[in-house]
């Protein structure tokens, strides 16, 4: 998106492609050791939630229908560096504060590799909002309805389709097997190409159960009746998504079947496919689809059985799933180098003595307007105590006294008179030079939200974030700051 909130890969771990797909049992914490890894669910402040979306700036949403979708989901970076996806329901959508606590809690205990996990809320006043992982590579939808450059591979298309499955059987195992209008959008793909299932789903907004919003053609035949989503429903909604992965098109069940039971199953298949396909796998696939879709819904396959259906279709499971998908898969190593500037390039090398001298040689030049404020309001005492606080900080900082600096530019800061991107970028490298980064990278965002057009804050966030040993999203952060300094240089 075009929002000033810088781009990092997306999670603190990546998850690898074995040798042979991981089978379910193993997808709770990543089949690894890495349960640490992934954040505990927190309650956030609605203030945090705007200040990591930019003031829920609409640059920064990335709903499939933007502001028109009755819930809005933004990109965000909360103040650790995590990049986040916050839906933001409407105002009428959780009436009842404590049955929305309720289920966020609940789903947010879950965690999964096969999930874009929720790792938060948010509860105050009126407001409720979510916050999930954030998935870099769009929507099944995007892949297999929209395609740009090449059609999903048939091999991709069958991992989908077992880490779908996965997903549900380990919800389903959690106790939490409804999943509210599954469709190709509820699918996204991480920074490593693989298909997550968005948690968003997995939460129901009214305490008998009635969520579903999907065209009636799709729907299933029992919610029609009841209007109540059942473990049945899922899979029946999970059969329409395998009738998405086989034909490329949204096509109505009704329609599918007909083709399935007339013995003309090959017209359902994708034609972008080119015949790149095995047969027997094609019809394997079709008759689990057919089975999904029984119109009772006691015919129908449970989640595990699913799963046992569709690892035997696996092909190429030892290539990774962005080299099947054709996603560019950069790291730190593999990336173009940047034309930077000398700042730029002093906090891509970690250079914390060149990052000092700039900053110390520009001076308050980037806070605008700033100078004649304070000049304006030397004749109150508080400015004047909050002043000599910037000047004091100034002077340790100067000294290389980073210690003494911290603390005078956080009694200018908590003084709350006056706002200056430079005192938070000085006390940013303080914080460095003391090795707390962590603290460093708070003071970097937070030059950011005051300057947005600022390309200081972003190379001072990569160094932040090269500190934390956190390469990759540094990488995109200087990619950012490169981006927005050109950008400026124009106008």
């Amino acid at each position: 998106m075009g929002g000033r909130c810088s781009r990092f890969s997306l999670c603190w771990f990546t998850s690898h492609l074995k040798p042979s797909v991981l089978e379910s049992s193993e997808l709770e914490n990543g089949g690894k050791s890495d349960k640490n890894l992934w954040p505990s669910f927190t309650e956030f402040s609605l203030d945090q939630l705007k200040t990591a979306t930019c003031g829920f700036s609409s640059d920064n949403i990335v709903s499939e229908h933007g502001e028109k979708a009755p819930n809005v989901v933004y990109k965000g970076k909360l103040d650790n560096g995590r990049l986040v996806a916050v839906k933001r329901f409407n105002k009428l959508a959780w009436p009842d504060s404590r049955q929305f606590l309720e289920e966020a809690r609940s789903v947010g205990t879950l965690r999964s590799e096969r999930l874009a996990n929720l790792i938060g809320c948010c509860c105050e006043g009126d407001e409720r909002l979510l916050v999930a992982e954030f998935m870099a590579h769009e929507t099944l939808a995007k892949h297999l309805f929209h395609w740009e450059s090449q059609p999903m591979r048939w091999a991709m298309r069958l991992r989908v389709a077992l880490y779908l499955a996965q997903a549900l059987d380990y919800c389903s195992g959690k106790g939490r097997a409804l999943y509210h209008d599954l469709n190709a959008y509820r699918v996204l793909f991480d920074q490593d190409g693989n298909p997550r299932l968005s948690c968003f789903g997995l939460m129901k907004n009214s305490r008998d159960g009635k969520s579903y919003s999907t065209n009636l053609a799709f729907t299933p035949p029992e919610y029609l009746r009841t209007g109540r989503v059942t473990q049945e429903s899922v899979v029946y909604s999970f059969g329409t998504l395998l009738l998405d992965l086989l034909s490329g098109k949204h096509i109505p069940p009704s329609h599918a079947l007909d083709l399935i039971r007339g013995k003309n199953f090959l017209m359902l298949m994708d034609s972008a496919l080119e015949g790149n396909f095995s047969n027997d796998d094609g019809t394997e696939l079709v008759r689990l689809a057919s089975r999904c879709l029984q119109y009772e819904a006691r015919e129908r396959p449970n989640a595990k059985s699913i799963v046992t259906a569709l690892m035997s279709l696996q092909k190429e499971t030892e290539v990774a799933s962005h080299v099947l998908m054709g996603i560019p898969h950069e790291t730190a190593s593999s990336m173009q180098p940047l034309a930077l500037t000398p700042f730029g390039e002093a906090c891509s090398r970690m250079d914390l003595t060149a990052i000092h001298e700039i900053l110390e040689k520009n001076g308050y030049k980037d806070d605008e307007g700033i100078a004649n404020e304070l000049s304006f309001q030397l004749w109150t005492n508080q400015m004047q105590e909050t002043l000599n606080s910037k000047k004091s900080g100034d002077s340790a900082f100067r000294a290389k006294e980073f210690a003494t600096a911290i603390d005078s530019y956080t009694q200018f800061i908590d003084g709350g008179t006056m706002v200056s991107p430079t005192v938070y970028a000085r006390r940013c490298l303080s914080y460095l030079m003391s090795d707390m980064a962590q603290e460093a990278l708070g003071d970097a965002m937070q030059a950011q939200v005051v300057s947005p057009e600022w390309p200081t804050a972003l190379y001072l966030q990569a160094a932040c974030l090269f500190s934390l040993g956190m390469d990759n999203d540094a990488q995109e952060t200087l990619k950012d700051g490169t981006n927005l300094e050109a950008k400026k240089n124009k106008t």
